[in-house]
């Protein structure tokens, strides 16, 4: 075990690989704000995220200048607000949405995430009211993410709620054409969603956590591709458990970095720490690219024959890392492959080294799943779902978290190239898979869960 002393001594290297905080987020339950008068609702809300989060964004960055490295992104999770605003109308689910990108906006965070709903067993009016919501909430709105989780390995896949998603998905790209369906990227649909994950656009506060609490996602993936690159240059790593053993030991600086950090932010704010989510989430720079790491390791290219063993591997061993540099690893912790967000896995996506049909397989080894992914514009709203309905199976089958963000892009087609701007980057629109799920889509109804959910 590694001293904080010896850990911090690494930063000076580390600086120069792209090592970051990516974000601290502060998570907020906003239960007890609920009530049928929407203004009594409203000054809760404000007044809540007002007294936790004024003092997040100056405390954030008092604390990366003391260690030297930034705290990228500043954050807000909330409870589901399909929940909190069970009662509401669609219409009302609109103006509570404003209200929370009003009170992101004054905190001075980049995003909000929690406008969301938990469906995987059933839709309460609540929920439905938010899922209709959702075209003109993610437009009218900066910084509010919206999560809805419609699968679990417990409960299986609500197929209802999946054929909803992909109509709301076509919606939303429509309501957002003039920004080429931005709105799509505040969106995920997942299967078993964590409660404490501090990464966009699927951060919530799940039911079981505290009042408030601070989690913080840490990511380094050119800090891995750095030192896998120096271990084989210099000899000492021969073999795929030796690269696996180094990117092990690198998580393990990573994380323990990434709660150091963590930590003193929530004591400073007077709040408990939660969880250090290592997700190696990449940026559009050069440098700092999970699909570098696969050519590290010997690959052509992500997507080459060999990438989902590769990635595999790199997901354990950052988990496996990651778990021994902190009693509280939570969130997604593993390797993201957000194709328009990454230089690498973009440029294998243009150039046909990689698929859709090739994203989908590696997504079952993964820590998230289809991200980022800019498909026709035209695609109809029953591919997606039958496109979301193969990721859910994935994470339902395999018990681990599986998610889609996809856009389709108005009036743009396959080989036509999309720029989203910032962290979100640009990439080539990509293939869907052909043949019609309509049929299949509109048999709705529950796919059971797996036998093995039964075994607790």
């Amino acid at each position: 075990m590694l001293s904080d002393r010896e850990v911090l001594s690494t930063l000076a290297m580390l600086r120069n690989e792209h090592l970051d905080v990516r974000t601290v987020t502060l998570g907020v339950s906003l239960f007890d704000c609920a009530s049928h008068d929407f203004d009594v609702f409203a000054d809760r809300v404000r007044t809540k995220i007002r007294h936790y989060s004024q003092k997040l964004v100056s405390t954030c960055n008092e604390v990366g200048d003391k260690y030297g490295i930034p705290i990228v992104n500043k954050r807000i999770s909330v409870s589901p607000m399909g929940v909190v605003c069970a009662s509401y109308t669609p219409e009302q689910m609109v103006k509570a949405c404003k209200i929370l990108d009003e009170a992101a906006q004054e905190a001075g965070v980049d995003f909000l995430g929690g406008f969301g709903a938990l469906v995987e067993k059933g839709m309460t009016k609540g929920d439905r009211a938010l899922i209709d919501s959702l075209p003109e909430a993610l437009a009218v709105t900066q910084r509010v993410c919206s999560s809805i989780n419609v699968a679990s390995s417990r409960s299986g896949i609500n197929m209802d709620a999946v054929a909803l998603m992909g109509q709301r998905i076509k919606d939303i790209a429509a309501r957002t054409a003039d920004k080429d369906g931005l709105g799509c990227a505040k969106l995920v649909v997942f299967a078993n969603i964590p409660q404490d994950v501090p990464f966009m656009a699927g951060a919530y506060l799940g039911v079981g956590e505290p009042e408030a609490v601070i989690n913080v996602g840490v990511s380094g993936p050119g800090v891995v591709k750095k030192a896998i690159d120096r271990a084989v240059q210099s000899g000492s790593a021969k073999s795929l458990g030796d690269i696996a053993e180094v990117i092990k030991r690198t998580a393990f600086k990573v994380t323990r970095v990434g709660e150091i950090i963590g930590t003193e932010v929530a004591e400073r704010l007077g709040l408990p720490f939660g969880v250090a989510d290592l997700s190696l989430a990449p940026t559009p720079e050069v440098g700092d690219s999970v699909g570098e790491i696969f050519e590290a390791i010997g690959l052509s290219s992500i997507g080459a024959p060999g990438s989902t063993a590769v990635l595999a591997m790199l997901n354990d061993a950052v988990k496996k890392g990651g778990a021994f540099a902190s009693s509280h690893v939570g969130g997604l912790s593993g390797a993201f492959i957000p194709v328009s967000e990454d230089s690498s896995i973009a440029a294998a996506a243009a150039s046909g080294a990689l698929t859709m049909e090739k994203l989908e397989a590696m997504t079952s080894v993964c820590s998230v799943g289809l991200d980022m992914v800019a498909v026709p514009g035209d695609t109809s709203a029953a591919t997606l779902s039958g496109i979301i309905a193969d990721e859910m199976a994935i994470g339902m089958i395999n018990s681990k978290t599986t998610a889609v963000r996809i856009i389709p892009v108005p009036d743009k087609g396959v080989g036509d190239t999309v720029s989203f701007g910032g962290l979100l980057g640009e990439a080539q629109i990509m293939a869907v898979p052909g043949g019609n799920a309509e049929s299949f889509i509109n048999l709705g109804g529950r796919i059971p869960a797996p036998i093995h959910s039964l075994k607790n």
